[in-house]
């Protein structure tokens, strides 16, 4: 090892794939310049692709210490091009060079060029849509920049007579863009990213080829994709001290698989690296430290890179899976025996079971003391998915995936408020900001409490209000409401319309500037953060804080170039950008936990990986789509072709793959729809599949069915065992001692609802927004007809139809009904009307009269004691001939004439039976007349008359009956011994659920055969 820079010529090294990268390189480093004294390690440069393949080599030089304190070498990140890492800038080379353009900046640049020429590329583009094109177009010219290609003469015969016209339309936008950006770039005197860095690289390299480092330098790790790149890594070879060591050469692959290693296969990146250099794969030599004997690890690497051999060289499989069993035989082994002892396959049914098994994979591994284990995946989703179930036994690993600033608190009440400028009364998004962690407004966090629940409660449940004053209309009608309710709840709607009000005001003339949405949007932020000091607290602090503050910077100074936004359209603008930034996760992270990305794992090893996302589209991920150029059209511009990613990703499952333990993990469904194995899982499994154990069966690559069984019994529900039907037994001075006639038809088909109800006083909330349903119109028809009573008592007006339309539509609109829909009602209320008109002066012939909305009761003896009977009738007419006829309202299907007579619909008889004994105050002790529904839909028929009792002795008899089972109805539950059963009435309860089926878990006993009583 001390000879290790003493070699003459290029020193190029590799650390094969099965081997620790991070740790070997520390080590053989460590052993060949300790010996020449302690500031010899420290004097070494050391190259790598990101930062945190620097902080992993800083770990394993404390490792490579055992123990003792070392100065290790200066660690540099190149950066990898892919990425957006910072690269190494050295020293004065940067003097000359403008600075980078910031990268949100730069989108919105793009944006503008894109937006300018709109006309040419024949489409009319939106901000979010200007921007996403802007996102391709800086990819397009990233590639340029990277691979250092000059389009000048190429992009004229770029598309052919047989190609379609939209691509000649982009060639001549590119031809623009390649003219105009340069331009603009030096109006704001900044360069691009790419420019910048290949510049730098290259400066770097000439000095570097020039006036050669005297002391050791290193680059480890990169497999050179840029030509800058790859120009600055044969640099560091020829220097007089220098080594360039690779990621998992593979010195066996045999030389005709090893030249036609195209861009899809693992060791295409490096074919073409060692191609640029002038480096032939054989004077590359295994990295010292990396030469010990390590049987398992050997075969397992054989294994992996034979399995994603070129596709065209595996016509020879069999001949290959016999010739690594001779070389096995000769130490005595079995290849595949040794190279797949330590590695396992689990195939979940769907990403959420994947999630769970890496999730229980890893904190298995931290049961063993000292014990490392990390996740690799490209997957984001997935990894966040793994560590919110780590979270569940409070591990928290130290993550490069990060989380998407959409997630994060602030990005989430930014989201909200975009919401609520083009639709302020949204329901849903006020109570998500009034219940947002960062909400204030103002107040002290009780005064806030009591107010939004007051506002929720009163104002923003049931159907929406079309504006503000209807909202304080809604809540100044809330019967049930306190005084001090209502003063809580509009007090709080004040001021929710002036914080909002700005927002929407940006917006009230048409689009608005992106930079004045923006700004709008800052300062409702603030006001809603805003504690009793004007503070915005945690608003902006915190990694997702600082995040925004610096989006919406961005968009406030930087994005004049975006064309104007509606409301919705900012909304979808700032979706688009936060769901693209990624907030870097701070805070204590369990030290022996990772989840890495795959470039990152290159160099990162543990003692456990779990290696995930193995479908097609994810890992590889599919080439991305280009609006500007087609395949040919790359080629034709010597970009390359996108199956480019697809080998350096082969590359980062090879060498995660070969680790000493690995579990692979594969998702048999993917949201919802079967998935497909990775194509190099595929390659694995046949592989090994070819090789025949000893009763001649083929192999399978070996499993983990306890991962699988854990994970499905984490949050199994054990044994079912239903609920039983419920069967409440409240002390009888808790029940009832009054009741509604509606409340006998509860209690006659679901007691339970009653038990509920009328004892527990649990009653249903509306949903925010609810839906404008069959209720609100049946209120309308209501009130419609006691309001044309009440006003025309006698003689109906001219215009009787009109009349009736217009309150049972002006009706419908107090009940929150939308405009858009009131269009279809007031169709249907055109056709009520007439009929309700030709009703009216029908009934109202013989003069009789007409009472609306009038209260009755009726008492009597009971056991448990007197019980009152109430009833509010929809209207009562008295004839000349001195009935009483009983009418009510019904915009559905009425209740049929069975349930009347067997009890089950005693509204309407027992109304009866109270009109009889004179308990509708006024009216005397009239003779009952007909019982009558009214179904008014509308449709056709528009009405309909349904009589369930004539007047006479058929209405007196109806009433008595019903008035005699109530008495029985009422006995039986005055026993403290009867329980309040849930519908014991199922036959008449078909097309009804009941607000407390959900308490009494209907479903549940129904299904499981307990009936029980009824």
């Amino acid at each position: 090892m001390t000879g290790l820079f003493e070699r003459p010529g290029p020193r190029w090294f590799t650390i094969p794939a099965h081997r620790p990268f991070a740790d070997d390189l520390a080590l053989g480093l460590h052993r060949a310049l300790s010996p020449r004294g302690p500031e010899a390690l420290a004097d070494a440069v050391v190259l790598t692709p990101t930062r945190r393949g620097a902080r992993a080599l800083a770990d394993a030089f404390v490792r490579a210490g055992g123990g003792r304190a070392i100065l290790p070498p200066q660690m540099r990140p190149l950066g990898d091009l892919e990425t957006g890492e910072p690269p190494f800038e050295p020293g004065d080379l940067a003097l000359d060079l403008p600075a980078a353009i910031d990268p949100l900046r730069r989108r919105f640049e793009l944006a503008r060029l894109v937006k300018a020429h709109e006309t040419d590329l024949k489409r009319d583009l939106d901000a979010a849509a200007a921007l996403e094109l802007a996102d391709a177009l800086g990819g397009f010219l990233d590639s340029l920049q990277i691979e250092e290609i000059d389009p000048s003469g190429r992009l004229d015969d770029l598309v052919g007579a047989d190609q379609a016209e939209h691509w000649a339309i982009s060639r001549d936008f590119l031809q623009t863009a390649l003219e105009a950006w340069p331009r603009r770039l030096a109006e704001l005197g900044v360069a691009d990213v790419s420019v910048r860095r290949v510049l730098l690289l290259r400066r770097l390299a000439e000095q570097w080829d020039a006036r050669p480092p005297r002391n050791v330098l290193v680059a480890a790790g990169s497999t050179g994709t840029a030509p800058a790149t790859a120009a600055l890594l044969a640099v560091v070879a020829r220097a007089p001290q220098g080594a360039v060591v690779l990621p998992g050469l593979d010195l066996d692959l045999a030389d005709p698989a090893w030249r036609v290693a195209g861009e899809q296969h693992p060791q295409g990146a490096m074919r073409r690296l060692l191609q640029r250099s002038g480096v032939e794969r054989r004077e590359v030599g295994v990295w010292p430290v990396s030469a010990a004997p390590d049987f398992r690890g050997r075969w397992r690497r054989r294994i992996v890179n034979e399995a994603l051999r070129p596709p065209e060289k595996t016509d020879d499989w069999l001949e290959q899976i016999a010739a690594l069993r001779a070389e096995g035989a000769d130490d005595g082994v079995d290849p595949f025996v040794a190279g797949l002892s330590g590695l396992s396959l689990v195939d979940a049914r769907h990403e959420e079971e994947a999630a769970t098994v890496a999730a229980l994979a890893l904190r298995e591994a931290l049961e063993t003391p000292g014990r490392t284990a990390a996740l690799v995946t490209p997957d984001p989703t997935l990894a966040r998915r793994v560590m919110a179930r780590l979270a569940r036994w409070d591990v928290v690993p130290d993550s490069s995936a990060g989380v998407a600033l959409a997630g994060a608190p602030a990005a989430v009440l930014a989201r909200l408020l975009t919401r609520l400028a083009g639709d302020p009364l949204d329901p849903v998004a006020l109570l998500a900001v009034l219940k947002h962690p960062y909400a204030a407004l103002g107040l002290a966090p009780e005064d806030l409490d009591r107010r939004r629940r007051a506002l929720e409660l009163w104002g923003l449940r049931g159907p929406r209000r079309a504006d503000w004053p209807a909202l304080e209309a809604k809540i100044g009608r809330a019967e049930r409401a306190s005084e001090d309710e209502r003063a809580d709840a509009l007090s709080l709607c004040l001021r929710l319309q002036g914080v909002l009000a700005p927002l929407s005001a940006a917006f009230a003339d048409g689009p608005a500037a992106v930079g004045e949405a923006a700004l709008a949007l800052a300062r409702a932020l603030e006001a809603v953060a805003a504690d009793e000091a004007g503070s915005a607290g945690r608003l902006w602090s915190g990694h997702g804080g600082e995040a925004l503050s610096r989006l919406l910077a961005g968009l406030i100074d930087g994005s004049d170039g975006l064309p104007p936004v509606s409301a919705r359209g900012f909304g979808d603008l700032l979706f688009k950008l936060v769901s693209g930034e990624t907030v870097r996760v701070g805070g204590a992270t369990h030290p022996r936990l990772r989840i890495l990305g795959a470039i990152e794992a290159r160099t990162t090893r543990a003692d456990l990986l779990v290696v995930a996302g193995l479908e097609e589209g994810v890992w590889p991920q599919g080439a991305p789509v280009d609006p500007f150029l087609s395949r040919p059209m790359r080629a034709a511009l010597g970009l390359p072709p996108p199956e480019r990613r697809i080998g350096l990703a082969a590359h980062d499952f090879a060498q995660a793959a070969c680790a000493p333990e690995v579990v692979l993990v594969h998702a048999e469904r993917r949201e919802g729809a079967p998935s497909v194995k990775s194509r190099w899982l595929w390659r694995l499994e046949t592989l090994v599949g070819g090789a025949k154990d000893s009763r001649g069966e083929p192999l399978r690559l070996p499993g983990r069915p306890e991962l699988l069984d854990w994970a499905r019994a984490l949050d199994a529900a054990g044994d079912y065992r239903p609920a039983p039907r419920p069967a409440p037994l409240p002390p009888l001075a808790d029940r009832p001692r009054n009741m509604a006639v509606t409340r006998i038809e509860a209690l006659t088909r679901d007691p339970y609802a009653v038990w509920a109800r009328d004892i527990l006083r649990l009653y249903p909330l509306d949903a925010p927004d609810q839906a404008v349903d069959a209720r609100a119109r049946g209120t309308a028809i209501h009130t419609a007809f006691e309001t044309l009573a009440r006003d025309w008592p006698r003689e109906l007006p001219p215009d009787a139809a009109a009349v009736f339309q217009r309150l049972y539509v002006e009706a419908l609109r107090d009940q929150g009904m939308p405009e858009e829909a009131l269009a279809r009602e007031t169709a249907l209320a055109r056709e009520a009307g007439a009929w309700v008109a030709a009703l009216e002066a029908d009934r109202r012939a013989d003069g009789r009269a007409i009472h609306v909305e009038l209260k009755g009761e009726l008492t009597f003896p009971a056991p448990g004691g007197d019980f009152t009977l109430t009833a509010r009738a929809d209207r009562i007419e008295i004839d000349p001939d001195g009935f009483g006829h009983i009418l009510d309202f019904k915009t559905g299907k009425a209740p049929s004439q069975k349930e009347v007579d067997t009890g089950f619909s005693p509204q309407l008889t027992l109304t009866a039976a109270i009109l009889m004994a004179g308990g509708f105050e006024g009216l005397g002790r009239p003779r009952p007349g007909d019982l009558t529904y009214l179904e008014v839909t509308g449709r056709k028929p528009a009405g309909k008359v349904e009589v369930r009792a004539l007047a006479g002795e058929a209405s007196e008899e109806a009433a008595r009956l019903a008035l005699e089972g109530a008495r029985k109805l009422v006995a039986q539950y005055d026993d403290p011994a009867r329980p309040y059963l849930s519908r014991i009435a199922p036959q008449f309860l078909k097309a009804r659920v009941s607000d407390y089926d959900h308490l009494a878990r209907v479903f549940e006993w129904s299904t499981s055969g307990d009936e029980g009583e009824t």
